[in-house]
């Protein structure tokens, strides 16, 4: 059964800001990037205990193809705190918490 989730306001415009990158390179790349990333919400959604904590009770799933990485936290469902690049700015979203 999958566990119900919702996006942190600025995880979303992450999410946005993202695909609008991709599709400026490749018009065809931003939907396989949406499409990676749904992906990873559909792992998470599945099993979010099998990720491992990066800090306190935030976890990380790694997306396959991109360098991007879906931070979440589970409490009454899934809060997908981050949708963040894993080279630039570690830590940035701890005032999501």
């Amino acid at each position: 059964m999958l566990m119900n989730f919702r996006f942190h306001p600025e995880a979303d415009s992450e999410l946005r800001e993202a695909i609008r990158y991709y599709k400026l390179r490749r018009e065809e790349l931003g939907r396989e990037f949406l499409d990676e990333i749904e992906a990873t919400i559909k792992r998470v959604r599945e099993n979010p205990f099998q990720f491992a904590c990066v800090e306190g009770e935030v976890r990380l799933a790694r997306t396959n193809r991109f360098p991007y990485g879906v931070l979440f936290s589970v409490n009454d469902g899934i809060e997908i705190l981050a949708v963040m690049h894993l080279h630039r700015r570690p830590g940035y979203w701890k005032s999501r918490l």
